[in-house]
């Protein structure tokens, strides 16, 4: 039954208004919040809803990824010891996999990444990449035990502090793989330290 009332409720959505009175009242508050519904889903991108410092932190990881890989794969193809040529496989392996499980978490909640490397990155690779011999080692190997160190503490800091879940599922899971470089990295560093005696 049509109520005899007709002065107009006036609802707005998408910039147009509605008249309606009676019976068509209850399609009106349904339409309305469907539309609120979806204006809520389209001006609050899955990108805003992650904190600044998981943002800032996933980007950092996304660039430094990108690096160890493509320094992995010079170590790889340069390096003359086997154990540094060997661990630079590895990095360009294992990190491979981390980039694309933090590609994955970012996808997740919208979060574009870059895919490459930041411009210090890419004057390190640069500056490598002139070396030779066991200049070249010996630089690397000083490079990735001051990386992987830094990684250890900010990997622990996101997963203490951070507010994103995706993200810091990541951190989580990457951080004992990072951590295995560091040890690792370590003992390749101290074993080309000059031997007691030697000249």
């Amino acid at each position: 039954m049509e109520l005899a009332l007709r002065r107009p409720i006036v609802g707005r959505m998408d910039s147009a208004l509605i008249f309606f009175s009676g019976r068509y009242f209850y399609l009106a508050v349904m339409l309305t919040g469907v539309a609120g519904m979806t204006l809520a889903r389209t001006d609050g991108s899955a990108s805003n809803q992650v904190h600044g410092s998981d943002r800032a932190f996933a980007v950092k990881a996304a660039r430094g990824g990108k690096a160890e890989v493509e320094m992995g794969k010079l170590a790889a193809d340069m390096a003359t010891k086997p154990e540094v040529k060997e661990f630079g496989k590895q990095m360009a392996d294992d990190h491979t996999k981390a980039n694309e499980d933090l590609n994955s978490a970012a996808g997740k909640v919208g979060l574009d990444l870059p895919k490459e490397m930041s411009s210090k990155q890419t004057a390190e690779y640069e500056k490598l990449k002139r070396l030779t011999g066991d200049a070249f080692d010996r630089e690397y190997v000083r490079m990735m035990a001051t990386d992987h160190a830094q990684d250890v503490n900010e990997f622990e800091k996101e997963i203490r502090s951070g507010k994103n879940d995706q993200i810091k599922g990541f951190a989580s899971r990457t951080l004992p793989v990072i951590q295995g470089h560091l040890d690792k990295i370590k003992t390749i560093q101290a074993e080309m330290l000059p031997k007691k005696g030697s000249k």
